[in-house]
């Protein structure tokens, strides 16, 4: 299967997406037969068979899906999501916030600010279950973190301030950026549930 992987381009982490999925694909030889874009209305979300969702301001992000008609298509979208920090936040069914119409496609509550003003980025060797290679090195930039998640989601990464990875389905939701860095092994592994076979050693 070829990927059209969008990614949505409201505001946030776009570009990076783009580049780490590209690399991605690459090293699972899908380079030159997959797409990887930009979503910005429902015409674009029709055409991708996976999308991330990018970190960035959550409570601007949600208005913008508003604005845009996007909350109905995305909430109904077959395909899985990936998404980083503000991204799973509109992953969420539960959000302390007023201003985030969550889209609750994962079954779980998630604190947006969960570190504060006075800690807003740090970074720290992850172990994420099922994940070959050792530790993951995640970036944290003023991260959410799951505070409770249902029996449906497999957790996959925690720190003791709560849960920091999960998956529920085709969905991966994380709270760090993995595209701000060089390893791509956990958009390959998100690329693979949705069916997207390696096709180089």
């Amino acid at each position: 299967m070829d990927a059209k992987i969008g990614v949505l381009a409201l505001q946030g982490n776009v570009s990076e997406h783009i580049d780490a999925f590209l690399s991605a694909l690459e090293r699972m030889g899908h380079g030159l037969s997959s797409e990887v874009f930009e979503v910005r209305s429902p015409a674009d979300l029709a055409e991708c068979n996976a999308l991330a969702l990018p970190g960035g301001e959550s409570t601007t992000i949600s208005r913008l899906i508003d604005k845009n008609g996007l909350y109905e298509p995305l909430r109904a979208f077959p395909g899985g999501i990936f998404a980083t920090c503000a991204g799973m936040v509109l992953m969420a069914c539960h959000v302390e916030d007023p201003r985030i119409h969550p889209l609750g496609l994962i079954d779980m509550a998630v604190d947006r600010n969960a570190f504060g003003r006075q800690r807003e980025s740090f970074e720290a060797d992850l172990a994420i279950d099922g994940l070959k290679g050792g530790p993951f090195h995640a970036v944290f930039i003023r991260a959410p973190v799951v505070k409770s998640a249902g029996n449906a989601v497999h957790i996959l990464a925690e720190i003791p301030q709560g849960i920091v990875a999960v998956e529920q389905g085709r969905h991966l939701a994380l709270s760090f950026h993995p595209e701000l860095g060089e390893d791509t092994r956990l958009h390959e592994r998100f690329l693979q549930r949705q069916g997207i076979a390696i096709l180089v050693s």
